[in-house]
């Protein structure tokens, strides 16, 4: 098999075209965590002096230093430096999930040009840390996968047409599951869709940390002085935000929002971890990741659709040892928020959810 890493990579200039130099934000982000730019230099395997270097080029392109260095008290960043390293966080959490589905696009053209392994799966799904470890598992098993990051509606509408093998959808346990589930009910097969679960995750409200506000339930969105980041519409934790704000009696257009709208989990926490936002409506990992609080307010099934005949074709057998493998499912048991314990088990609509029974 072959295997294609596609990473973000930004530049910046000032109007007079000098730019900053490629490591920099690394170096920053070593600053950061080590409070020293010796011990940053080290980590970012360079010298001081040219660490050192790159801090004055970066000084002369905006007017103003991006370190404070206090003698005897290590060194620590000044707006601008944080600004960059958080410049650099949203861009990667933006771009990572659509680079990485791009890459195993490329992956499976270069298989059925010129591999012998069988006709990559074709899995079409929302982006989630769950599913983001099972391509990564899928690589490391040597299992040809093509995956595309899609939304649960346009996930369906592939697995409809035969544009896809098994689509990835979320579910809210609890009274928002019926609202949820009849949105979708008119591209689901009852008889013979079958369900194979991933993961139950938590979604909730990613806060500054230490949580300076006060934030802790929904009506407290409706704050004038609160700023919530917004996932795009037609997601599916948009839908699923939509639907709870409704069930509170909470209309959408009454919460003051940010001018722009995050495609990924990562770059919600990201955001609100850059200060721009005070609040969103994301997965659990990414918050911890940045060091942000977190409030559950909703656990939902991740689970794959698809047809009964492709998984009695055989074709699954390798996703679904996988999903059963231990490995994986302490994998995926590491993910905050997330319990692997019903990972790779099939069911049919109406045994997964109670609103597909009559």
């Amino acid at each position: 098999m072959y295997k294609v890493r596609i990473q973000p990579q930004w530049t910046l200039e000032n109007s007079d075209g000098v730019g900053l130099s490629s490591p920099l934000v690394d170096l920053l982000l070593a600053v950061r965590a080590t409070g020293s730019l010796a011990a940053a230099a080290r980590q970012a395997g360079v010298s001081y002096r040219y660490a050192w270097g790159r801090l004055q080029d970066a000084q002369a392109v905006f007017g103003q230093p991006l370190l404070r260095m206090s003698r005897g008290r290590g060194a620590s960043l000044t707006a601008i430096g944080e600004r960059l390293v958080w410049a650099d966080s949203r861009i990667a959490a933006r771009l990572s999930p659509l680079l990485d589905s791009l890459a195993t696009e490329l992956e499976a053209e270069l298989e059925r040009t010129v591999g012998a392994h069988a006709r990559p799966l074709r899995v079409h799904a929302s982006h989630g840390f769950g599913v983001e470890t099972l391509r990564r598992a899928m690589a490391a098993s040597d299992v040809a996968l093509d995956l595309k990051y899609r939304s649960p509606d346009d996930a369906l509408a592939a697995l409809r047409t035969g544009a896809c093998d098994i689509a990835g959808l979320h579910l809210p346990i609890g009274t928002l599951e019926a609202p949820l589930f009849a949105h979708y009910r008119p591209r689901l097969d009852l008889d013979a869709d079958r369900v194979i679960h991933l993961a139950m995750r938590r979604q909730g409200l990613v806060l500054a940390a230490g949580n300076p506000l006060g934030i802790g339930t929904l009506q407290d969105l409706e704050r004038p002085d609160i700023r919530v980041i917004h996932r795009q519409p037609g997601s599916g934790t948009r839908l699923l935000f939509e639907t709870m704000l409704a069930s509170h009696g909470i209309a959408f257009d009454r919460i003051r929002a940010c001018d722009v709208e995050e495609l990924t989990h990562a770059a919600v926490a990201a955001y609100v971890a850059s200060g721009l936002a005070d609040v969103g409506f994301a997965l659990e990992p990414p918050a911890r990741r940045y060091g942000l609080d977190f409030h559950p307010l909703v656990t939902e099934h991740y689970f794959f659709l698809c047809h009964n005949d492709v998984l009695e074709s055989g074709r699954l057998r390798g996703l679904l040892d996988l999903l059963r493998s231990e490995g994986f499912r302490h994998e995926l048991g590491l993910l905050p928020g997330y319990d692997p314990s019903r990972c790779g088990q099939v069911q049919t609509l109406p045994d997964a959810f109670a609103a597909a029974r009559p």
